[in-house]
């Protein structure tokens, strides 16, 4: 009996060594993209096909106008915004008509209503606005999302290779300084982009992430159009996902854009990181479960609870504090210039903590709530848990 625990214990402490691999792979693969020389830069500056950009609305976000504003400022030859909504009512349409107001050079329009296709209702509205816009590239992006001037040049880049069908952009969190919001802000940049950036090393990108997710009218008919994942959860996956699969490559952009949370409570912050939580296992079951060998905090206490000598469980602990806050610094301080993370860095542990209980709780749930509509998510869809529940409006998975 007491070999066999032997056998165990030191099992347990070489299993307990996968995080600090995955942390190396991490900052291999955050220094590998922000070092890459961007080669042909030159001459696709000058490939600007026309772009339309597709903004599914629901509600009133924070700092709404200046999100907007930013689409309107860009310094790009020919394009147009679509906003839709499900309903004039919403109280985001009195800003996008204030936006048009401003912005009187910039082809803004505003379409109210879309098919009820499936139960994502952000799908249901892109699918109108494809049909709507009038320009072959095309770029979806949130309504909390703000972007650089140089924005719609950067997307466009990628297409002047006829292979590439989606590109996709990482996202830092602006915050209103609320803890919730602050743990899920550094948990964005410190340990979801950096898993991004090591699937990319890995196997190439795949997916797309929903702050943006552009790609051509060719690539998005040859999936069947957005009417393909109208009753999915994670449309930004399915998207890059299939388009992927479709023979097309997907690029991930080299910049990042700007998402503006509103104020989250601790409450708020652990029913979000369930629901991203329940994004992943749906989406990537493999994968989702794979995350176990990531969380360096749980497997470095349980090896120090069973190291055979003090010194051995100081080198599990030391390891995870010394390369995890290393992958955060590298991947979101250096490589995606994220200022929050930057002085909250300390607040990393406590995020990877509350991010371990999540990943649990996620294989005890299958009920979200997005807005007000409760849902059931089977093999990836959306299935309302009652019969006359509003139709969902999804929010993007980060």
């Amino acid at each position: 009996m007491l070999e066999a625990w032997h056998v165990v214990r030191w099992l347990l402490l070489a299993l307990a060594l996968a995080p600090f691999c995955y942390y190396l792979l991490a900052i291999a693969s955050a220094v590998s993209f922000f070092r890459r020389p961007r080669k042909g830069d030159a001459a696709r500056a000058a490939f600007t096909p026309p772009i339309s950009i597709l903004k599914p609305c629901r509600g009133l976000d924070r700092q709404a106008y200046e999100n907007f504003a930013s689409f309107c400022r860009q310094d790009y030859p020919q394009y147009e915004i679509l906003f839709a909504v499900a309903d004039r009512a919403d109280p985001i349409v009195p800003v996008i008509e204030q936006i048009i107001r401003d912005f009187p050079n910039v082809a803004v329009r505003l379409l109210i209503g879309a098919p009820a296709l499936g139960a994502n209702g952000k799908v249901n509205k892109l699918v109108r606005l494809a049909a709507e816009a009038r320009y072959d590239l095309l770029v979806v992006s949130d309504s909390d999302v703000r972007v650089a001037a140089e924005y719609l040049h950067r997307v466009a880049a990628p297409f002047f290779d006829a292979q590439v069908g989606a590109a996709t952009a990482m996202y830092r969190a602006a915050t209103p300084g609320s803890l919730g919001a602050e743990l899920e802000a550094i948990g964005i940049t410190s340990d979801f982009q950096a898993g991004v950036l090591a699937a990319r090393r890995l196997e190439g990108i795949k997916f797309a992430l929903g702050a943006t997710m552009a790609c051509t009218r060719k690539a998005l008919e040859a999936i069947g159009g957005f009417e393909a994942i109208a009753d999915y959860h994670s449309d930004d996956y399915e998207l890059g996902s299939r388009i992927a699969a479709a023979g097309y490559r997907v690029e991930l952009l080299p910049d990042p854009v700007t998402i503006v949370y509103s104020p989250l409570t601790l409450g708020e912050f652990a029913a979000h990181q369930l629901r991203w939580a329940l994004t992943t296992r749906f989406a990537r079951p493999g994968g989702h479960f794979g995350l176990l060998f990531t969380f360096g905090l749980p497997w470095s206490l349980l090896a120090a609870a069973l190291a055979p000598a003090p010194a051995v469980a100081a080198a599990y602990l030391g390891g995870y504090l010394v390369l995890r806050l290393a992958v955060a610094w590298i991947v979101g301080v250096w490589g995606l210039h994220d200022d929050l993370l930057r002085r909250r860095l300390w607040l990393v542990p406590l995020r990877d903590l509350c991010w371990s209980f999540t990943w649990v709780a996620s294989y005890f749930c299958t009920r979200i709530r997005w807005r007000g509509s409760a849902f059931r998510v089977v093999a990836g869809k959306l299935v309302p848990v009652a019969e006359h529940s509003e139709v969902a409006e999804a929010e993007t998975a980060r």
